[in-house]
């Protein structure tokens, strides 16, 4: 098939490529120039594992191009993909003026029949609208489908080449086919619905997966009270199939370009249809106030924070990948510079991006991770990179100035922490946290 992708983020690109390698004629559409400029000349503006060599392996067999015409792409291809941004507006509702837009120009542009497919998060009721623009500005026939994207950065490919389900949102069964072919080689289950159904697919999805992670860390938090295991529950609960391992890990909360936008614009949903959604409510607010419990546990250890040379491992709000975009690490670092603190700061590619947004005096962004920790008072993991689990800890408490480790993601276990003599604080777990037993006695007995 001819495909045209407009929009080289997360989702355009790794889709883009994907599409190509799975044989089809693909052409990636931006409007920024140097973005295209780099992707010519093999250069990813984004970090996302195996995205470089596809790229370079579907250009070189001529199944992907990169262009800023947006016109030649669409009258090139028979189905145009949307997948630009939609950032959060200040109300929590998505902005839409880029999908709004890139419908006019795709409609101007248009030389025949097309399915247009839009792959950008969008609320309940834009693909409509979508169509509205397009028959406002074209007379040419065409279809609008929605197939919403499920893919995790840092595992992007593999999520794209090997998903879970594939649901197809048509209004029109005309476009239903081809979209179906398109996608049968990746996967047998291919839900088939309403565009007004596939749009709340996404919103469901990703709000379910936020309220697992919140519900998590509120069970972490009664752990730490009443001396049970974060860890030894989530596990105990995953092997029940009603509820799945996945999602229930502990740690200072969600993050990244998906669920805080997602959460956000789903409660304006609700509330354009007047309907408060409560539950989802509690979730942004729990996942507000998780980031924080490193910043607590650093000043229960601590007389004062101020002076204190704090080293912060990972920026991105995950591993693999370099996007930092609402990131608990934003939160954290800000609470411990306005408590007074030094910070030493390292994230193996996410620190040139987390660098942009925020300069302080007494903020040093270091290139190794042992530059951070070195003669530190402190350090707290923010993010679970393989190079920092996998880090003696012996040799981590050599380089510091005091042994002090606040893990955010629960990484380090018992074994790890053996022979050392680190004042050690994690999310839920008590019976490694340094001074249970003065805290909690009864617990004990």
């Amino acid at each position: 098939m001819k495909l045209a992708v407009i929009g080289t983020g997360y989702v355009g690109l790794v889709s883009g490529v994907c599409f190509a390698h799975l044989g089809n004629e693909v052409i990636c559409v931006d409007k920024i120039d140097h973005k295209i400029a780099m992707l010519e000349q093999g250069e990813v503006p984004i970090y996302e594992p195996g995205l470089k060599q596809l790229i370079t392996d579907n250009k070189r067999e001529g199944r992907l191009r990169f262009t800023t015409d947006l016109s030649g792409a669409v009258q090139q291809s028979n189905i145009i993909i949307i997948a630009v941004g939609t950032p959060s507006l200040p109300n929590g509702e998505a902005d839409l003026s880029y999908v709004n837009q890139v419908a006019e120009e795709i409609a101007l542009a248009m030389n025949g029949y097309k399915i247009i497919v839009t792959k950008s998060t969008v609320p309940v009721g834009t693909n409509e609208k979508v169509e509205a623009i397009i028959k406002q500005h074209s007379m040419h026939e065409f279809d609008v489908a929605s197939v919403p994207e499920f893919l995790r950065e840092g595992s992007a490919i593999h999520d794209t080449l090997n998903p879970d389900r594939i649901v197809i949102g048509v209004s029109n069964p005309r476009a239903q086919s081809p979209l179906i072919t398109m996608h049968h080689v990746l996967t047998n289950n291919i839900v088939v619905t309403d565009l007004r159904s596939a749009e709340m697919i996404k919103y469901a999805s990703n709000a379910f997966l936020a309220t697992k992670i919140s519900f998590i860390n509120e069970i972490s938090n009664i752990c730490e009270k009443v001396g049970a295991d974060v860890t030894k529950v989530a596990e105990g609960m995953g092997y029940d199939k009603r509820i799945g391992s996945s999602f229930l890990k502990a740690g200072i909360g969600y993050g990244g370009s998906c669920f805080p936008k997602d959460t956000q614009a789903l409660i304006q949903i609700a509330g354009h249809v007047d309907y408060e959604f409560k539950l989802l409510k509690s979730v942004v607010d729990v996942n507000r106030d998780q980031r924080y419990k490193v910043v607590s546990k650093l000043q229960s250890i601590m007389d004062s924070i101020s002076g204190k040379t704090i080293a912060i491992w990972g920026l991105a709000f995950k591993p693999e990948t370099d996007d930092v975009r609402d990131a608990p690490a934003f939160e954290i670092i800000q609470s411990l510079l306005d408590l007074g603190a030094r910070i030493k700061a390292y994230d193996p590619v996410a620190t040139a991006n987390f660098a942009k947004q925020l300069i302080h005096p007494n903020l040093q962004y270091c290139s190794t991770m042992e530059d951070a920790v070195h003669q530190s008072d402190a350090l707290c993991l923010l993010t679970e990179w393989r190079q920092f689990v996998e880090f003696s800890l012996i040799q981590l408490e050599s380089m510091m100035k005091q042994p002090i480790l606040i893990d955010g993601r629960n990484v380090f276990s018992e074994e790890q922490l053996a022979n050392t003599s680190f004042t050690y604080y994690s999310i839920g777990r008590p019976s490694l946290n340094q001074g249970v037993r003065e805290r909690y006695p009864a617990l004990l007995l």
